[in-house]
């Protein structure tokens, strides 16, 4: 099991390589900011697709991301 620090330092990590430092420090801020509640985001969050839906929406991703 990783430490509470770990799954932290890769989270900025990811961020900051898609984001950039700025709209990562402007995501953090609006986390702190916002009565946020993650785990009622993830349960809406894909609500009303199937997971056809969404592995095909996963691999048009990847395929894009992949071969530019």
């Amino acid at each position: 099991m990783l430490t509470d620090t770990e799954p932290r330092t890769k989270a900025l990590e990811i961020l900051l390589r898609e984001l950039g430092l700025t709209e990562t420090e402007r995501f953090v801020s609006l986390l702190q900011r916002d009565s946020f509640d993650y785990t009622e985001w993830r349960r809406s969050l894909w609500q009303n697709k199937s997971v056809e839906h969404l592995n095909n929406e996963a691999m048009a991703f990847r395929k894009k991301t992949r071969d530019p």
